[in-house]
């Protein structure tokens, strides 16, 4: 597997611990973790809120796939699609830090080799001879990682960090290189909670359909940051821990002009988040009928408990969208979205693709 023992979080001022949410999660009784849980949320989101909104914020839309109805609203009965959109995005940020202005690029998706993952690939498969027109029906990709870092004006090797709040799907080793092939990123550090690098290696079969296989193989660990907290990334970006759609899944908070903006997929989409308010009819009467203040994304379910009251921090933290206010400034990493070959479902809200400020070229010294 993976060679070298792992760096310890960076002394350039750049990764800093965020003691807010320390033993939150430890507290047994279900309603005081939820309670506890979320007033330490907000004070996050105070402490974002008081931070600049980073130079540049901008997310691309990098291919639409199939998803089962069952899985993104878990428990929610009245769909008539059996399967939904979901939108896998690519988020470009850069922060100022101790150390200089740095470039974190947020679930940076090989649409290729993720193609491997047992459950897309079987999905893929059952199209027979017409498997490559059904792939470009069902999973069209608007653009590759290239392309879109292409239309920021950034270069590969200007990328300092890259993240993702879980790494279901994901084959890293075109980015971060191996001994046998160099990687397109030769400068970036991947920031991964330490649960989940364990997870990915040790999985169990409810787990296996949804990891590429072999996606970390050879990866080199000098070039692999592993957390075991929430950090402050500079200012304006935090990573927090938010176990439940994976053991070691987290969020990024980012802070931008419209708030504090938070990804994951804990959930995927603005519905999920705020289910009352959805104008999806059986998603807001699930809500309404149960008391259930979010709807998870149920795939995997590692820790239920505890991905409900990751959702409810991850709303917190971010606050309420300035575009909806019965929404919160969560954005997905797959984000629901609507598509005409799976009618009837419709988000209520959906962020689509943001651009915030302008991107500075490190490798240039300046603007272009």
């Amino acid at each position: 597997m993976a060679k070298k023992k792992n760096k310890s979080i960076d002394k350039k001022g750049v990764i800093k611990p965020l003691g807010v949410m320390n033993g939150a999660f430890d507290e047994p009784a279900p309603k005081k973790r939820l309670e506890e849980v979320r007033r330490r949320g907000q004070e996050i989101h105070e402490l974002m809120m008081e931070m600049e909104p980073v130079p540049y914020y901008r997310s691309f839309e990098l291919v639409r796939v199939p998803y089962p109805t069952r899985y993104a609203f878990h428990n929610v009965r009245g769909l008539k699609s059996p399967f939904v959109h979901i939108v896998n995005r690519l988020f470009v940020i850069q922060f100022p830090s101790d150390d200089g202005l740095k470039t974190l690029l947020v679930s940076p998706s090989d649409a290729d080799r993720n193609g491997e993952t047992p459950f897309f690939k079987a999905l893929s498969d059952s199209f027979g001879p017409f498997r490559k027109t059904g792939e470009r029906l069902m999973a069209p990709q608007e653009a590759s990682v290239e392309e879109a870092l292409a239309q920021t004006g950034l270069k590969p090797e200007d990328v300092d960090y890259i993240t993702y709040d879980h790494l279901h799907t994901q084959d890293l080793r075109g980015w971060m290189g191996t001994p046998e092939e160099p990687g397109l990123f030769p400068n970036a550090e991947l920031l991964v909670m330490r649960q989940e690098w364990i997870s990915t290696q040790n999985l169990l079969p409810p787990q296996e359909p949804w990891y590429c296989p072999d996606g970390i193989d050879e990866v080199d660990m000098d070039r692999v940051i592993l957390l075991d907290g929430d950090v402050i990334l500079g200012e304006g970006v935090a990573l927090i821990r938010t176990p439940g759609h994976t053991e070691g899944n987290h969020s990024v908070a980012v802070r931008t002009p419209e708030g504090v903006m938070v990804t994951s997929e804990n959930g995927v989409g603005p519905d999920c988040y705020a289910p009352l308010s959805s104008e999806l009819r059986p998603v807001r009467e699930y809500a309404e009928k149960t008391g259930m203040e979010v709807v998870l994304n149920g795939n995997t379910l590692e820790r239920g408990l505890d991905q409900y009251i990751s959702m409810i921090l991850e709303k917190t933290i971010a606050g309420p969208s300035v575009r909806d206010v019965r929404f919160p400034n969560v954005v997905c990493s797959s984000e629901l979205a609507s598509y005409w070959v799976f009618p009837g479902i419709k988000p209520t809200l959906q962020f689509g693709n943001l651009s915030f400020g302008s991107p500075t070229y490190p490798s240039t010294e300046g603007s272009r």
